[in-house]
């Protein structure tokens, strides 16, 4: 009859009691969070007074998993960003040339002198060799620096197109090369906001790719978007270039192949530089805050076994000549080499203050930004409307609650009372599973919550519906209870298991709010469905083996 095992009834209970221990913390969510906040901070080494008083507020021992709360909720800053990934074809290109032009010195016997021309297209490389008859054997010479590109269509495409223009070698990026980078691009700059926006400690942000060249950043708990646009905006792209003047004439014209830079220290002076730099910071391994030979504020930095060899190459060929370096279209300093400059290391020196050289410095180790970004969108949503939000989620969670509960409890009376009991076992289990999995909890997530109240109980009105018929059939209390949970199973697992389905494809095909929704919807079926076939049954069975009814009515 109604037998369940005594290991089956320890792991209900376990499960029942572990959701309510680790859904506790969430009661307590102000506390809980200054304690995790204040043991982060301790790990990582800073341990002021006020983080050590904050360890206190909640027992080292005890769990202290928290449901994150999305922008919605907490307030923050939304961004939607678009990236120029056709400026990423123009500096790989760019930094083709010194490769050609090795490449054809060496074969300067046959093909001549060799000269980069101007082109209006960014994008191309125009090269030309003063001997026509060699002109055929350059363009081949040049084609052996193409590379082949893995794409969905199989091997055979190349990375670069090298084709004669009139007299002149053209060298661009591929169409299947063009596709690949854009996708470098988009992946490497969501990697490079999201290490932005971690190191400066934000709590769960959403970064994710829209479309083919935008990007969602929803940072919850930060001041604002134009807090948050100064984390991430600024592309903090350094360079190392060759100075080939100074010159005081903002209008002063560069020649073809080279730029002109503002000083950032001296207002009024301009430099004049090669185009090409000789190494950047996308060679960069490592960037401290540091202190200058005077003690003024500088940052220090360390290239990678490429950018080392590169930057000691050129300081030994050109002592005594000037050096720029550059961040974002301004020149920092200018030092002159005086000597040769091995292990790939340096200093960054300038007008800074101690803030300054840390931010650029945590700038620097994030990474350069590989394109411009611009803000098409930008929101500040204040922690008020959050507050707003979780108070009326929270109205709507208790009258949801009130209803089905004063429902179950009026149309099957002690059966009712179980199944309530199950129901608010079912929400601390979701509760529970959200903590657990550091799910962000949304508005449509708290609609999610909403609708799984509504839902949970369907499982207990088919099971005591089906009791209620097996009841007139006189078979026995015992039996009737044992066949209504029997034959209830099966339109109990037909209906969950297609709106589970419903949750999942949600969350696959969905993003942001709508993923949270599934989530949130997912959880609560699994735990409605556990709660229905083993909590109320485990509490009938415990309330019949104690009562031990001839009959009963639902």
């Amino acid at each position: 009859m109604l037998q369940i095992p005594l290991w089956k009834r320890a792991l209900i209970l376990l499960i029942c009691l572990s959701a309510l221990v680790f859904s506790t913390p969430n009661l307590f969510y102000d506390r809980v969070e200054r304690h995790n906040d204040a043991v982060a901070a301790i790990e990582a080494g800073t341990q002021p007074d006020a983080v050590a008083a904050d360890q206190g507020l909640w027992p080292d021992w005890a769990p202290s998993y928290l449901i994150n709360l999305g922008l919605d909720l907490r307030g923050g800053a939304h961004l939607l960003a678009e990236v120029h990934v056709s400026d990423v074809y123009a500096d790989r290109i760019d930094g083709l040339w010194p490769e050609v032009r090795d490449l054809l010195v060496a074969e300067r016997a046959i093909v001549g002198n060799v000269r980069r021309m101007p082109s209006d297209d960014a994008g191309l490389l125009r090269v030309t060799v003063s001997n026509p008859d060699g002109l055929q054997h350059a363009l081949e010479t040049v084609r052996t620096i193409a590379r082949p590109v893995q794409t969905l269509l199989g091997a055979g495409a190349r990375d670069l197109d090298v084709r004669l223009e009139g007299q002149e070698i053209v060298v661009t990026l591929s169409e299947a090369e063009r596709l690949a980078t854009d996708d470098r691009t988009m992946r490497q700059s969501l990697e490079i906001i999201r290490r932005r926006v971690d190191e400066a400690g934000t709590r769960e942000p959403t970064i994710q790719r829209q479309g083919e060249d935008r990007i969602l950043i929803q940072v919850p708990g930060i001041g604002s978007a134009a807090e948050l646009k100064e984390l991430i905006g600024t592309t903090a792209r350094l360079t190392f270039h060759p100075v080939i003047n100074v010159t005081s004439d903002a209008n002063a014209a560069p020649g073809p192949r080279e730029v002109i830079y503002p000083s950032m220290d001296e207002p009024g002076t301009y430099y004049i530089l090669e185009q090409t730099p000789v190494v950047t910071g996308e060679q960069l391994v490592d960037a401290q805050p540091d202190f200058d030979q005077n003690n003024r504020p500088a940052v220090s930095f360390r290239f990678n076994p490429a950018g080392g060899r590169a930057f000691g190459l050129y300081t030994a060929e050109n002592i005594g000549s000037p050096f720029a370096i550059v961040l974002d279209g301004e020149v920092i300093s200018a030092p002159v080499i005086q000597s040769h400059i091995s292990g790939g290391s340096g200093i960054i020196t300038g007008r800074f203050s101690v803030d300054e050289s840390t931010r650029l410095a945590l700038l620097l180790r994030s990474g350069a930004l590989p394109a411009e970004m611009t803000f098409l969108e930008e929101r500040t949503i204040g922690p008020e409307l959050g507050q707003d939000s979780i108070d009326a989620g929270r109205v709507a969670a208790m009258v949801a609650m009130v209803a089905v509960l004063a429902f179950m409890v009026f149309s099957y009376g002690f059966f009712g009372i179980i199944a309530n009991i199950a129901l608010i076992l079912n929400l601390t289990m979701v509760f529970a599973l959200l903590s657990l999995i550091g799910a962000t909890l949304t508005l449509p997530g708290i609609a999610g919550i909403v609708l799984t109240i509504g839902m949970a109980v369907d499982a207990n009105v088919l099971i005591f519906e089906r009791i209620r018929e097996e009841l007139k059939t006189a078979r026995g209390p015992a039996r009737a209870i044992e066949l209504g949970y029997e034959k209830a199973l099966s339109a109990i697992l037909d209906a969950n298991i297609t709106t589970f389905i419903t949750a999942a494809i949600l969350f696959a095909l969905g993003s942001g709010p709508v993923r949270g929704f599934a989530v949130t919807l997912g959880l609560g079926i699994v735990t409605s469905v556990f709660t229905a076939l083993f909590v109320t049954r485990l509490m009938i069975v415990f309330w019949f083996e104690r009562k031990r009814p001839k009959t009963f009515a639902i």
